[in-house]
């Protein structure tokens, strides 16, 4: 009997002390010593998801980067700082006067319908005494930019008071509360402003017209001469659409517009698709010295958001839509989440990082040990 004993002990001993070896030893090559222990190997995947690459840094002070179609936000920086918009505004402009003038409707231009534009404004050419079709002034907005163009069809909708109230409705409506509006040019004024957040907003709203879609994609056209007949060549201002000052054109883009003036810096509004995807990007005041900054920096979140939109797990939607009840807008904002560092795990506590292996081999250790104890508390003495 004496003899049985002794050799369960032995037996118990070598099998516990096998097993806390064990534990030690798969603790020691997970941990490692700092000085032999060698960096894990980066994983291209979480589980089934792909890693999604970080943000890339840009020096705009405010930007974001959207799916347009589904209209998640993907990332952003500051997307509800209130800046001056410069002639991205056109596009809030466009989105409340489209709809109400009939492209084919011609109008004989007057010097009224121009006074109020401002001085240094970009101007496309419009003429007193010269007849222009609506289309054609739209095309002068999206295009040339021109404040000319804005404010002869803003007098055809009732004149700029009218027509910046209505563009002001038109933002409380679609939610866009970031946005006050002085001017529908968006040429410098005192209290006006938007945010990125807000001309993502707008922008998304517009490229669901057609006719909006249509001027926002156009490169080049024809617009009427002074007194016509005859008419010249326009080219839209937006280096990323058609290839211009040493821009090259980005693949797929389909607008939307640019603007400038020396209080707002450089403003741009882009959307691209590529294959079944449209990628929207914001960008407001490069403070890279580039005169090109903005389409450089543009094309860099464009190329991130083509490469991550189907890997980002990002919910938080472009979502400024009214109060139903009342049809004031929300006053709080929607939430913008930051640009991702870093891809979130399935599980917050997977054993398949090495950390969690480690946890796991120590409170194996920990168990054998304790096992080990007792038995040898509780065996008989011999």
């Amino acid at each position: 009997m004496l003899e049985m004993r002794v050799l369960y002990r032995y037996l118990t001993r070598r099998h516990l002390a096998g097993a806390c070896t064990t534990a030690a030893v798969a603790v020691s090559s997970l941990l490692g010593s700092p000085a032999s222990a060698a960096p894990p190997a980066p994983k291209p995947s979480v589980g089934s998801r792909q890693v999604v690459p970080p943000a890339p840094h840009v020096s705009a002070l405010s930007w974001i980067v959207t799916d347009a179609d589904d209209g998640r936000i993907l990332a952003a920086k500051d997307a509800h700082r209130r800046l001056p918009p410069a002639s991205t505004l056109k596009t809030l402009f466009a989105l409340t006067v489209l709809p109400k003038l009939p492209a084919t409707t011609v109008h004989r231009a007057a010097s009224s319908d121009v006074a109020q534009v401002a001085a240094g404004s970009s101007l496309v050419g419009v003429h007193d005494g010269t007849r222009y079709t609506v289309a054609d002034l739209w095309r002068g907005v999206f295009l040339a930019s021109g404040n000319d163009a804005v404010h002869t069809l803003a007098r055809m909708n009732g004149g700029l008071a009218r027509t910046v109230n209505d563009i002001q409705d038109t933002a409380r409506r679609l939610g866009a509360r970031d946005t006050e509006v002085r001017s529908p040019d968006g040429f410098d004024a005192p209290g006006q402003y938007s945010s990125a957040y807000d001309l993502a907003l707008i922008a998304r709203a517009g490229m669901k017209i057609p006719d909006f879609r249509r001027y926002m994609g156009t490169k080049t056209a024809q617009f009427p001469a002074a007194g016509g007949p005859q008419s010249f060549g326009i080219q839209n201002t937006n280096r990323l659409l058609v290839g211009s000052h040493d821009v090259t054109p980005y693949p797929g883009l389909i607008g939307v517009k640019n603007g400038y003036t020396s209080h707002a810096g450089n403003t741009l509004v882009a959307a691209a698709r590529h294959g079944t995807r449209t990628i929207l990007v914001t960008l407001m005041n490069p403070q890279a010295g580039s005169a090109n900054a903005v389409y450089d920096e543009a094309r860099t979140l464009l190329d991130w958001g083509f490469t991550s939109a189907a890997q980002t797990r990002q919910t938080a939607l472009l979502n400024g839509a009214p109060n139903k009840s009342t049809g004031a807008a929300k006053p709080s904002r929607p939430p913008v989440p930051a640009a991702p560092a870093r891809a979130a795990q399935d599980e917050e506590h997977s054993y398949d990082h090495p950390a969690g292996l480690a946890l796991l081999a120590l409170a194996v250790l920990g168990l054998a040990l304790v096992l080990w104890r007792g038995r040898r508390t509780r065996s008989p003495r011999i």
